[in-house]
């Protein structure tokens, strides 16, 4: 292969397997819009906290794996809390104000971050070295992969959790209609406090997977909330497979427009697709029209 378009292919091949990263974070924001038509603004906030809490368990003495577990547990418990504090009596009341009752709380959690861990940016240990293995003359490392596998396997999982167990078919039909799931004995309040507890484990193994990548900071996911946001603007919040293959795409043209137009130009694709998807399809590409009968 032509070596510039084998450099054009890496940037495209290694962008791609880390907007997954992306891809994972807006689809915390799917699962809670579904269930309480809500989403919450500090996530990038709960994916700095996962990533933190994972590194002091990890400092402990904890296996790898061991203190992933524990992160996401502990981010599962600071989603069902912001549902609980911050979203459900806004909502209840039909106001927006858990638009910045979301923002305050990410805005704490920074603080508190910094206030317990420090500013400074620290590594992350992770079990797989920095090494790399070659398809087709493309280089692909071992922590891409753990990103792109890992988004890709907690997806998948909470789909078919979703389609085939009887919690997630409840669910869905809140999702569908809470006043109808109401009456055919689904708790809503419960089914909702659910969707936000897995978002925000969700949210805390991103913090894991990334972190060895990016390193942990009280920062680390200030640019990554934005990213994410513009993934589920652009796909729509209806289609898991729509936001995997957005932040596919998102994740290569940053790396193609950085390596051809310098780095200062890596966060224009983002804030270009949001812009058009805000002004031509506003449902998002993978999204469905909403036809309102009066």
């Amino acid at each position: 292969m032509n070596p510039e378009l084998l450099a054009y292919a890496q940037m495209a091949v290694s962008g791609g397997l880390m907007g997954m990263a992306y891809a994972l974070v807006a689809y915390g924001f799917q699962l809670t819009f579904a269930a309480g038509k809500a989403v919450n603004f500090g996530q990038g906030e709960l994916v700095m906290l996962g990533a933190f809490i994972g590194l002091t368990l990890t400092g402990t003495g904890l296996p790898y794996w061991a203190s992933i577990s524990g992160a996401v547990a502990a981010g599962a418990a600071l989603g069902w809390f912001v549902e609980k504090s911050a979203v459900r009596l806004a909502l209840k009341q039909h106001n927006e104000g858990w638009i910045l009752l979301t923002i305050i709380l990410g805005l704490f959690a920074v603080s508190a971050a910094e206030n317990i861990w420090g500013r400074e940016d620290l590594p992350y240990p992770a079990p797989w070295d920095d090494g790399s293995i070659d398809i087709f003359g493309i280089s692909v490392t071992w922590p891409e992969l753990a990103v792109a596998g890992g988004a890709l396997g907690v997806m998948l999982l909470v789909e078919i959790a979703k389609r085939y167990t009887m919690t997630g078919i409840a669910v869905q039909a809140v999702s569908a209609d809470p006043d109808a799931a109401e009456l055919c004995g689904i708790r809503s309040d419960a089914a909702t406090s659910l969707s936000w507890a897995v978002s925000g484990a969700a949210a805390a193994f991103a913090g894991t997977i990334i972190a060895p990548v990016t390193t942990v900071g009280p920062t680390m996911a200030a640019a990554l909330t934005l990213k994410a946001f513009s993934v589920a603007v652009v796909a729509g919040l209806d289609s898991a497979i729509g936001l995997v293959l957005t932040g596919i795409f998102l994740g290569s043209a940053e790396n193609l427009a950085g390596f051809m137009l310098g780095s200062g130009w890596r966060e224009t694709p983002g804030l270009v697709l949001l812009m058009l998807a805000l002004a031509l399809r506003p449902q998002g590409i993978f999204g469905k029209t909403i036809i309102r009968k009066v």
